[in-house]
């Protein structure tokens, strides 16, 4: 897949992360930010496919629905991770 099918690819399943996160009260977040969960979140997720199946093969980067799937996953994976800790570091610290 070429570069720009990747940028496509990554705001398309950063977009779709961040309404399955987000639900009505999610944020706003721009066409950079989403492309870059995309991208990371699909590397995330096939990383963790990888792992999860014990595939040994090199990294496919061909695009079809499951690996749209394993993406989309990756994504809310590494979106609900920044959201968590985002809200963490904002929540004024209880041990005082």
């Amino acid at each position: 897949m070429g570069f720009v099918a990747w940028v496509i690819f990554g705001a398309i399943v950063g977009w779709v992360a961040n309404l399955v996160v987000g639900g009505r009260e999610r944020r706003r977040q721009g066409c950079l930010v989403s492309v870059l969960v995309g991208v990371v979140g699909a590397a995330l997720g096939g990383l963790v496919y990888r792992l999860a199946t014990r595939q040994t093969r090199t990294f496919d980067f061909g695009f079809d629905f499951p690996s749209f799937g394993v993406a989309i996953l990756g994504a809310v994976v590494l979106l609900a991770i920044l959201r968590l800790a985002s809200s963490l570091a904002r929540r004024p610290s209880d041990r005082w």
